[in-house]
Protein backbone atom coordinates (compact mmCIF):
# COMPACT_ATOMS: atom_id res chain seq x y z
CA UNK A 1 0.00 0.00 0.00
CA UNK A 2 1.45 3.45 -0.96
CA UNK A 3 0.20 6.65 -0.95
CA UNK A 4 -0.45 8.51 -4.30
CA UNK A 5 -1.99 11.97 -6.16
CA UNK A 6 -3.96 10.32 -9.08
CA UNK A 7 -6.14 12.37 -11.48
CA UNK A 8 -10.02 11.57 -11.99
CA UNK A 9 -12.50 13.11 -14.45
CA UNK A 10 -16.25 12.38 -13.72
CA UNK A 11 -19.38 14.26 -14.00
CA UNK A 12 -21.64 16.30 -12.14
CA UNK A 13 -24.85 18.62 -12.26
CA UNK A 14 -24.09 21.72 -10.73
CA UNK A 15 -27.18 24.14 -10.10
CA UNK A 16 -26.00 27.66 -11.17
CA UNK A 17 -27.11 30.53 -8.45
CA UNK A 18 -29.87 31.56 -10.87
CA UNK A 19 -31.63 28.07 -11.57
CA UNK A 20 -31.20 27.61 -7.66
CA UNK A 21 -33.46 30.92 -7.09
CA UNK A 22 -35.42 29.43 -9.63
CA UNK A 23 -36.29 26.59 -7.78
CA UNK A 24 -36.71 28.26 -5.08
CA UNK A 25 -39.43 30.82 -5.83
CA UNK A 26 -41.24 28.19 -7.67
CA UNK A 27 -41.73 26.42 -4.62
CA UNK A 28 -42.82 28.58 -2.62
CA UNK A 29 -46.63 30.27 -1.55
CA UNK A 30 -47.97 33.85 -1.72
CA UNK A 31 -47.04 35.13 1.60
CA UNK A 32 -43.99 33.67 1.97
CA UNK A 33 -42.76 34.77 -2.42
CA UNK A 34 -43.97 38.53 -0.94
CA UNK A 35 -41.39 37.70 2.39
CA UNK A 36 -38.58 36.68 -0.29
CA UNK A 37 -39.36 40.26 -2.52
CA UNK A 38 -39.48 42.81 0.24
CA UNK A 39 -36.01 40.84 1.22
CA UNK A 40 -34.43 41.17 -2.39
CA UNK A 41 -35.87 44.68 -2.25
CA UNK A 42 -33.55 45.26 0.82
CA UNK A 43 -30.55 43.74 -0.66
CA UNK A 44 -30.37 44.63 -3.95
CA UNK A 45 -30.69 48.78 -4.27
CA UNK A 46 -31.42 49.08 -8.20
CA UNK A 47 -34.90 46.93 -7.77
CA UNK A 48 -37.60 49.16 -6.51
CA UNK A 49 -41.23 48.96 -5.83
CA UNK A 50 -43.52 50.07 -8.55
CA UNK A 51 -47.01 51.48 -7.33
CA UNK A 52 -49.31 50.30 -10.27
CA UNK A 53 -52.10 52.96 -10.26
CA UNK A 54 -53.94 51.09 -13.57
CA UNK A 55 -57.89 49.72 -12.65
CA UNK A 56 -58.45 47.91 -15.94
CA UNK A 57 -57.10 44.28 -15.23
CA UNK A 58 -57.65 41.91 -17.95
CA UNK A 59 -57.09 38.05 -18.06
CA UNK A 60 -54.00 36.70 -18.90
CA UNK A 61 -54.12 36.09 -22.11
CA UNK A 62 -50.49 33.73 -24.36
CA UNK A 63 -47.40 35.11 -23.29
CA UNK A 64 -44.47 35.08 -25.34
CA UNK A 65 -41.96 32.73 -23.49
CA UNK A 66 -38.23 33.68 -22.87
CA UNK A 67 -35.32 30.87 -23.36
CA UNK A 68 -32.18 32.20 -22.70
CA UNK A 69 -29.12 30.40 -24.08
CA UNK A 70 -26.83 30.14 -21.33
CA UNK A 71 -23.62 29.50 -23.75
CA UNK A 72 -24.22 33.31 -25.42
CA UNK A 73 -21.45 35.70 -24.99
CA UNK A 74 -21.68 38.21 -22.80
CA UNK A 75 -24.08 41.00 -24.71
CA UNK A 76 -23.41 44.98 -25.00
CA UNK A 77 -24.53 46.06 -21.80
CA UNK A 78 -27.20 49.20 -23.17
CA UNK A 79 -29.02 45.49 -24.90
CA UNK A 80 -29.01 44.17 -21.55
CA UNK A 81 -30.97 46.97 -20.45
CA UNK A 82 -33.62 47.29 -23.67
CA UNK A 83 -33.70 43.33 -22.79
CA UNK A 84 -34.59 44.16 -19.20
CA UNK A 85 -37.54 47.38 -20.35
CA UNK A 86 -39.16 44.55 -22.55
CA UNK A 87 -39.10 41.89 -19.74
CA UNK A 88 -40.42 45.02 -17.03
CA UNK A 89 -43.20 45.46 -19.78
CA UNK A 90 -44.12 41.94 -19.78
CA UNK A 91 -43.77 41.62 -15.88
CA UNK A 92 -46.51 44.17 -15.82
CA UNK A 93 -48.57 42.38 -18.51
CA UNK A 94 -49.68 39.47 -15.59
CA UNK A 95 -50.83 42.15 -12.86
CA UNK A 96 -52.93 43.26 -15.49
CA UNK A 97 -55.45 40.35 -15.08
CA UNK A 98 -58.19 40.36 -12.65
CA UNK A 99 -57.41 39.26 -9.50
CA UNK A 100 -60.11 37.58 -6.94
CA UNK A 101 -59.19 40.42 -4.56
CA UNK A 102 -60.80 43.92 -5.24
CA UNK A 103 -58.23 47.05 -6.03
CA UNK A 104 -58.39 49.39 -2.77
CA UNK A 105 -58.25 52.96 -2.76
CA UNK A 106 -54.87 54.15 -0.99
CA UNK A 107 -56.15 54.30 2.19
CA UNK A 108 -57.24 51.05 2.34
CA UNK A 109 -54.19 49.66 0.95
CA UNK A 110 -52.11 51.53 3.05
CA UNK A 111 -54.32 49.79 6.08
CA UNK A 112 -54.01 46.55 4.63
CA UNK A 113 -50.58 46.92 4.42
CA UNK A 114 -50.30 47.62 8.38
CA UNK A 115 -52.34 44.68 9.20
CA UNK A 116 -50.22 42.13 6.99
CA UNK A 117 -46.48 43.87 8.55
CA UNK A 118 -48.05 43.56 11.97
CA UNK A 119 -46.70 40.74 13.72
CA UNK A 120 -49.33 38.81 16.36
CA UNK A 121 -47.19 38.30 19.89
CA UNK A 122 -49.00 35.13 21.72
CA UNK A 123 -49.41 34.92 24.69
CA UNK A 124 -47.70 31.58 26.14
CA UNK A 125 -48.58 29.28 28.70
CA UNK A 126 -45.89 30.04 31.06
CA UNK A 127 -46.78 33.63 30.43
CA UNK A 128 -50.54 33.09 31.11
CA UNK A 129 -49.53 31.28 34.56
CA UNK A 130 -47.18 34.07 35.59
CA UNK A 131 -49.80 36.37 35.65
CA UNK A 132 -52.37 34.25 37.51
CA UNK A 133 -49.57 33.53 40.23
CA UNK A 134 -48.74 37.36 40.77
CA UNK A 135 -52.16 37.32 42.06
CA UNK A 136 -52.52 34.22 44.03
CA UNK A 137 -48.95 34.14 45.33
CA UNK A 138 -49.40 35.17 49.45
CA UNK A 139 -45.52 35.77 49.68
CA UNK A 140 -42.02 36.26 47.57
CA UNK A 141 -41.11 33.15 48.75
CA UNK A 142 -44.37 31.19 46.81
CA UNK A 143 -43.88 33.05 44.33
CA UNK A 144 -40.68 32.07 43.67
CA UNK A 145 -41.18 28.86 44.23
CA UNK A 146 -44.43 28.83 41.67
CA UNK A 147 -41.81 30.79 39.57
CA UNK A 148 -39.68 27.52 39.28
CA UNK A 149 -42.64 25.35 39.39
CA UNK A 150 -44.54 27.28 35.96
CA UNK A 151 -40.27 26.73 34.40
CA UNK A 152 -41.13 22.82 34.71
CA UNK A 153 -44.13 22.71 32.62
CA UNK A 154 -44.46 21.54 29.13
CA UNK A 155 -46.28 23.33 26.10
CA UNK A 156 -48.96 20.67 26.83
CA UNK A 157 -49.51 21.72 30.35
CA UNK A 158 -47.57 18.59 32.33
CA UNK A 159 -45.32 19.00 35.01
CA UNK A 160 -42.09 17.71 34.29
CA UNK A 161 -40.01 16.50 37.20
CA UNK A 162 -40.45 15.82 40.69
CA UNK A 163 -41.55 17.22 43.84
CA UNK A 164 -37.98 16.19 45.18
CA UNK A 165 -35.77 17.97 42.19
CA UNK A 166 -38.32 20.84 42.70
CA UNK A 167 -37.60 20.96 46.06
CA UNK A 168 -33.66 20.87 45.43
CA UNK A 169 -33.80 23.61 42.69
CA UNK A 170 -36.13 25.59 44.90
CA UNK A 171 -34.41 25.22 48.29
CA UNK A 172 -37.80 24.17 49.76
CA UNK A 173 -39.39 21.62 51.70
CA UNK A 174 -41.71 18.56 49.85
CA UNK A 175 -45.05 20.33 51.74
CA UNK A 176 -44.25 23.39 50.45
CA UNK A 177 -43.61 22.03 47.05
CA UNK A 178 -46.91 20.03 47.32
CA UNK A 179 -48.42 23.38 48.57
CA UNK A 180 -47.51 25.12 45.32
CA UNK A 181 -48.18 22.26 43.06
CA UNK A 182 -51.89 22.34 44.49
CA UNK A 183 -51.97 26.50 43.64
CA UNK A 184 -51.04 26.19 39.96
CA UNK A 185 -53.82 23.23 39.60
CA UNK A 186 -56.14 25.74 40.68
CA UNK A 187 -54.98 28.07 37.53
CA UNK A 188 -56.55 28.27 34.03
CA UNK A 189 -56.64 26.32 32.13
CA UNK A 190 -57.99 23.42 33.77
CA UNK A 191 -55.94 20.26 34.16
CA UNK A 192 -52.70 22.53 33.98
CA UNK A 193 -49.93 21.15 36.71
CA UNK A 194 -51.03 18.02 36.43
CA UNK A 195 -47.75 15.35 36.46
CA UNK A 196 -50.20 12.50 34.56
CA UNK A 197 -52.92 12.23 32.37
CA UNK A 198 -54.69 10.72 35.05
CA UNK A 199 -54.27 13.18 37.59
CA UNK A 200 -54.73 15.86 34.37
CA UNK A 201 -58.48 14.16 34.03
CA UNK A 202 -59.66 13.93 37.41
CA UNK A 203 -58.53 17.79 38.03
CA UNK A 204 -60.69 18.39 35.40
CA UNK A 205 -63.60 16.50 37.57
CA UNK A 206 -62.67 17.71 40.57
CA UNK A 207 -63.43 21.36 38.79
CA UNK A 208 -67.07 19.83 37.18
CA UNK A 209 -67.86 18.38 40.55
CA UNK A 210 -67.85 14.76 39.30
CA UNK A 211 -65.42 13.26 42.16
CA UNK A 212 -67.72 10.72 42.94
CA UNK A 213 -68.99 9.70 39.76
CA UNK A 214 -68.55 6.71 37.37
CA UNK A 215 -66.48 8.65 35.41
CA UNK A 216 -63.75 9.41 38.47
CA UNK A 217 -64.14 6.03 39.18
CA UNK A 218 -62.88 5.04 35.64
CA UNK A 219 -60.31 7.60 35.47
CA UNK A 220 -58.95 6.57 38.91
CA UNK A 221 -58.83 2.91 37.82
CA UNK A 222 -59.44 1.99 35.15
CA UNK A 223 -58.13 4.25 32.48
CA UNK A 224 -56.45 1.58 30.37
CA UNK A 225 -59.41 -0.42 30.36
CA UNK A 226 -61.13 2.96 28.79
CA UNK A 227 -58.83 3.31 26.12
CA UNK A 228 -59.22 -0.40 25.24
CA UNK A 229 -62.55 0.03 24.95
CA UNK A 230 -63.39 -2.80 27.07
CA UNK A 231 -66.60 -1.28 28.45
CA UNK A 232 -68.00 -4.48 29.45
CA UNK A 233 -65.15 -5.43 31.77
CA UNK A 234 -65.21 -2.03 33.28
CA UNK A 235 -69.06 -2.43 33.84
CA UNK A 236 -68.34 -6.29 35.84
CA UNK A 237 -65.88 -4.46 37.97
CA UNK A 238 -67.82 -1.33 39.10
CA UNK A 239 -71.20 -3.07 39.16
CA UNK A 240 -73.13 -0.52 36.49
CA UNK A 241 -74.44 -1.21 32.98
CA UNK A 242 -72.82 -1.14 30.14
CA UNK A 243 -74.96 2.24 29.35
CA UNK A 244 -73.92 3.68 32.15
CA UNK A 245 -70.09 2.99 31.48
CA UNK A 246 -70.80 4.84 27.77
CA UNK A 247 -72.03 7.81 29.89
CA UNK A 248 -69.04 8.09 31.80
CA UNK A 249 -66.68 7.52 28.78
CA UNK A 250 -68.70 10.55 26.94
CA UNK A 251 -68.08 12.69 29.77
CA UNK A 252 -64.24 11.92 29.75
CA UNK A 253 -64.05 12.09 25.85
CA UNK A 254 -65.00 15.58 26.52
CA UNK A 255 -62.40 16.60 28.87
CA UNK A 256 -59.02 18.13 28.05
CA UNK A 257 -56.32 15.54 27.85
CA UNK A 258 -53.73 18.21 26.79
CA UNK A 259 -54.63 21.68 28.54
CA UNK A 260 -51.57 23.84 27.23
CA UNK A 261 -52.86 23.41 23.84
CA UNK A 262 -54.79 26.31 23.40
CA UNK A 263 -51.91 28.50 23.62
CA UNK A 264 -49.84 26.33 20.84
CA UNK A 265 -48.36 29.32 18.68
CA UNK A 266 -49.16 27.08 15.40
CA UNK A 267 -52.56 26.69 16.29
CA UNK A 268 -54.11 29.06 13.71
CA UNK A 269 -53.18 28.84 9.83
CA UNK A 270 -54.18 31.17 7.26
CA UNK A 271 -54.85 30.40 3.62
CA UNK A 272 -53.99 33.22 0.99
CA UNK A 273 -54.86 31.38 -2.46
CA UNK A 274 -52.20 31.89 -4.84
CA UNK A 275 -54.90 31.66 -8.08
CA UNK A 276 -58.35 31.24 -8.14
CA UNK A 277 -60.72 29.65 -10.52
CA UNK A 278 -63.80 31.63 -11.35
CA UNK A 279 -67.05 30.98 -13.60
CA UNK A 280 -67.74 33.76 -15.37
CA UNK A 281 -70.06 34.01 -18.54
CA UNK A 282 -71.18 29.99 -18.09
CA UNK A 283 -66.89 29.46 -18.55
CA UNK A 284 -64.30 28.33 -15.97
CA UNK A 285 -61.34 31.18 -15.84
CA UNK A 286 -58.19 31.23 -13.89
CA UNK A 287 -57.49 34.15 -12.09
CA UNK A 288 -53.61 34.64 -10.34
CA UNK A 289 -53.93 36.36 -7.40
CA UNK A 290 -51.26 39.00 -8.21
CA UNK A 291 -52.44 42.23 -5.73
CA UNK A 292 -50.87 40.24 -3.47
CA UNK A 293 -47.28 40.32 -4.98
CA UNK A 294 -45.29 43.84 -5.18
CA UNK A 295 -44.94 44.97 -9.01
CA UNK A 296 -40.80 45.32 -9.66
CA UNK A 297 -38.83 47.30 -11.96
CA UNK A 298 -35.01 49.07 -11.94
CA UNK A 299 -34.30 52.14 -10.36
CA UNK A 300 -34.11 54.56 -13.65
CA UNK A 301 -31.55 56.60 -11.23
CA UNK A 302 -29.01 53.60 -11.75
CA UNK A 303 -29.34 53.63 -15.61
CA UNK A 304 -28.70 57.42 -15.27
CA UNK A 305 -25.85 56.82 -12.97
CA UNK A 306 -24.68 54.27 -16.28
CA UNK A 307 -24.93 57.34 -18.82
CA UNK A 308 -22.79 59.29 -16.73
CA UNK A 309 -18.76 59.59 -18.09
CA UNK A 310 -17.83 60.19 -14.76
CA UNK A 311 -19.39 57.17 -13.30
CA UNK A 312 -16.01 54.76 -12.00
CA UNK A 313 -15.40 51.33 -13.77
CA UNK A 314 -16.18 49.62 -10.76
CA UNK A 315 -19.00 51.51 -10.05
CA UNK A 316 -20.59 50.75 -13.37
CA UNK A 317 -19.48 46.80 -12.82
CA UNK A 318 -21.22 46.87 -9.53
CA UNK A 319 -24.93 48.15 -11.15
CA UNK A 320 -24.20 45.51 -13.84
CA UNK A 321 -23.75 42.88 -11.76
CA UNK A 322 -27.05 43.80 -9.71
CA UNK A 323 -28.97 44.50 -12.33
CA UNK A 324 -28.16 40.99 -13.47
CA UNK A 325 -29.66 40.42 -10.55
CA UNK A 326 -32.63 42.05 -10.34
CA UNK A 327 -33.33 40.87 -14.14
CA UNK A 328 -33.32 37.23 -13.45
CA UNK A 329 -35.22 37.63 -10.23
CA UNK A 330 -37.97 39.32 -12.44
CA UNK A 331 -37.49 36.85 -14.92
CA UNK A 332 -38.13 33.68 -11.84
CA UNK A 333 -41.11 35.69 -10.72
CA UNK A 334 -42.49 35.50 -13.83
CA UNK A 335 -41.75 32.17 -14.64
CA UNK A 336 -43.30 30.92 -11.57
CA UNK A 337 -46.72 32.66 -12.08
CA UNK A 338 -46.81 31.71 -15.10
CA UNK A 339 -46.09 27.84 -14.40
CA UNK A 340 -48.97 27.80 -11.62
CA UNK A 341 -51.48 29.19 -14.05
CA UNK A 342 -50.76 26.58 -16.85
CA UNK A 343 -51.42 24.06 -14.28
CA UNK A 344 -54.29 25.00 -12.76
CA UNK A 345 -55.44 25.89 -15.91
CA UNK A 346 -55.24 22.18 -16.66
CA UNK A 347 -56.73 21.01 -13.20
CA UNK A 348 -59.98 23.32 -14.19
CA UNK A 349 -60.25 21.66 -17.70
CA UNK A 350 -59.94 18.12 -16.45
CA UNK A 351 -61.93 18.68 -13.13
CA UNK A 352 -64.82 20.82 -14.66
CA UNK A 353 -67.64 18.26 -13.24
CA UNK A 354 -65.60 18.19 -9.66
CA UNK A 355 -65.93 22.56 -10.25
CA UNK A 356 -69.87 21.92 -11.20
CA UNK A 357 -70.91 19.18 -9.10
CA UNK A 358 -68.27 18.67 -5.98
CA UNK A 359 -65.86 16.23 -4.37
CA UNK A 360 -67.86 12.59 -5.51
CA UNK A 361 -66.80 13.91 -9.10
CA UNK A 362 -63.47 14.34 -8.98
CA UNK A 363 -61.56 12.50 -11.51
CA UNK A 364 -57.96 10.74 -11.34
CA UNK A 365 -55.08 13.46 -12.36
CA UNK A 366 -51.44 12.79 -11.95
CA UNK A 367 -48.50 15.12 -12.20
CA UNK A 368 -46.64 13.23 -15.61
CA UNK A 369 -50.29 13.89 -17.55
CA UNK A 370 -49.89 17.39 -16.04
CA UNK A 371 -46.51 18.08 -17.26
CA UNK A 372 -47.09 16.79 -20.76
CA UNK A 373 -49.33 19.28 -21.24
CA UNK A 374 -47.88 21.86 -20.53
CA UNK A 375 -44.48 21.52 -21.70
CA UNK A 376 -42.61 20.71 -18.54
CA UNK A 377 -40.67 18.19 -16.36
CA UNK A 378 -42.80 16.33 -13.88
CA UNK A 379 -40.46 17.66 -11.46
CA UNK A 380 -41.37 21.09 -12.03
CA UNK A 381 -45.03 20.68 -11.73
CA UNK A 382 -44.29 18.74 -8.07
CA UNK A 383 -42.25 21.80 -7.24
CA UNK A 384 -45.02 24.16 -8.42
CA UNK A 385 -47.93 22.12 -6.52
CA UNK A 386 -45.63 22.80 -3.27
CA UNK A 387 -47.89 25.03 -0.43
CA UNK A 388 -49.81 26.37 -3.07
CA UNK A 389 -54.15 26.79 -2.46
CA UNK A 390 -56.57 27.29 -5.14
CA UNK A 391 -59.60 28.99 -4.59
CA UNK A 392 -62.47 27.24 -6.28
CA UNK A 393 -66.62 26.97 -6.50
CA UNK A 394 -66.07 24.41 -3.88
CA UNK A 395 -63.89 25.94 -1.52
CA UNK A 396 -60.33 26.48 -0.75
CA UNK A 397 -57.60 23.69 -1.66
CA UNK A 398 -54.41 22.50 -1.57
CA UNK A 399 -53.31 22.52 -5.01
CA UNK A 400 -51.68 18.69 -4.14
CA UNK A 401 -55.86 17.66 -3.83
CA UNK A 402 -56.36 17.71 -7.26
CA UNK A 403 -53.50 14.96 -7.55
CA UNK A 404 -55.04 11.01 -6.73
CA UNK A 405 -53.65 7.77 -7.93
CA UNK A 406 -56.91 5.87 -10.30
CA UNK A 407 -58.62 2.89 -9.42
CA UNK A 408 -61.00 0.73 -12.04
CA UNK A 409 -64.05 0.05 -11.19
CA UNK A 410 -66.54 -3.17 -12.41
CA UNK A 411 -67.79 -1.20 -15.73
CA UNK A 412 -63.84 -0.38 -16.18
CA UNK A 413 -64.27 3.38 -15.25
CA UNK A 414 -61.71 5.12 -13.85
CA UNK A 415 -62.20 6.36 -10.04
CA UNK A 416 -60.01 9.17 -8.35
CA UNK A 417 -58.96 7.33 -4.91
CA UNK A 418 -60.57 10.52 -3.03
CA UNK A 419 -63.48 9.42 -4.21
CA UNK A 420 -63.20 6.13 -2.74
CA UNK A 421 -61.81 7.75 0.77
CA UNK A 422 -64.91 10.11 0.55
CA UNK A 423 -67.36 6.62 -0.10
CA UNK A 424 -65.79 4.76 2.91
CA UNK A 425 -65.91 8.06 5.04
CA UNK A 426 -69.65 8.11 4.27
CA UNK A 427 -70.33 4.71 5.16
CA UNK A 428 -68.78 4.88 8.51
CA UNK A 429 -70.93 7.83 9.39
CA UNK A 430 -73.73 6.44 8.54
CA UNK A 431 -72.85 3.06 10.30
CA UNK A 432 -75.14 1.74 13.49
CA UNK A 433 -72.42 2.70 16.25
CA UNK A 434 -73.71 -0.46 18.61
CA UNK A 435 -72.17 -2.61 16.00
CA UNK A 436 -69.94 -0.80 13.66
CA UNK A 437 -68.74 -2.19 10.21
CA UNK A 438 -65.68 -3.96 9.65
CA UNK A 439 -63.51 -3.49 7.12
CA UNK A 440 -64.47 -6.73 4.83
CA UNK A 441 -67.60 -5.40 5.55
CA UNK A 442 -67.02 -2.25 4.16
CA UNK A 443 -65.21 -3.91 0.86
CA UNK A 444 -68.51 -5.90 0.44
CA UNK A 445 -71.04 -2.23 0.65
CA UNK A 446 -68.12 -1.24 -2.10
CA UNK A 447 -68.50 -4.34 -4.73
CA UNK A 448 -71.85 -3.71 -4.61
CA UNK A 449 -71.27 -0.08 -6.18
CA UNK A 450 -68.73 -1.73 -8.65
CA UNK A 451 -65.51 -0.71 -6.38
CA UNK A 452 -63.61 -3.75 -5.59
CA UNK A 453 -60.90 -3.17 -2.74
CA UNK A 454 -58.25 -5.15 -1.51
CA UNK A 455 -58.47 -5.51 2.87
CA UNK A 456 -55.11 -3.98 3.31
CA UNK A 457 -56.28 -1.00 0.97
CA UNK A 458 -59.40 -0.30 3.01
CA UNK A 459 -57.48 -0.20 6.00
CA UNK A 460 -54.86 2.17 4.49
CA UNK A 461 -57.60 4.69 3.43
CA UNK A 462 -59.45 4.25 7.30
CA UNK A 463 -56.09 5.13 8.86
CA UNK A 464 -55.60 8.14 6.37
CA UNK A 465 -59.26 9.38 7.28
CA UNK A 466 -58.15 8.98 10.86
CA UNK A 467 -60.88 6.73 11.55
CA UNK A 468 -60.42 3.56 14.33
CA UNK A 469 -60.90 -0.17 13.73
CA UNK A 470 -64.50 -1.41 14.26
CA UNK A 471 -63.46 -2.30 17.78
CA UNK A 472 -62.72 0.74 18.80
CA UNK A 473 -65.60 2.90 17.09
CA UNK A 474 -68.14 0.76 19.12
CA UNK A 475 -70.74 2.39 21.29
CA UNK A 476 -72.51 0.69 24.13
Amino acid sequence: MRLAINLKQTQKLILSPQMQQAIKILQLPLMELRADIQQELATNPLLEEQLDSESNHQLLTDQEKHKENDTQKEIDFKEEFDKLSKLDEEWKEYFRQTGFHRKNNAQNEEQRKYFEDSITIHESLQEHLLKQLSVAANSDKMKKLGEIIIGNINDNGYLQGTDEEIAKTANASLDEVEEGVDLIQKFHPVGVGARNLKECLFIQLMRLDQLDSFAAKIVNNHLDALGKKKYPQIAKLLKISVDEVQIAADIIAGLEPKPGRMFSEDRTHYIIPDIAIEKIDGQYQVILNNDRIPRLKISNLYKNIMNNNSTSETTKNYIKEKVKSGMWFIKNIHQRQETTYNIVTVIAEVQKEFLDKGIAFLKPLTMNIVANKIGVHESTVSRALANKYVQTPQGIFELKFFFTSKLKTSSGESVSSTNIKNEINNIIKNENHKSPLSDQQIIEILDKKGVQLARRTVAKYRKELNILPSNLRRKF
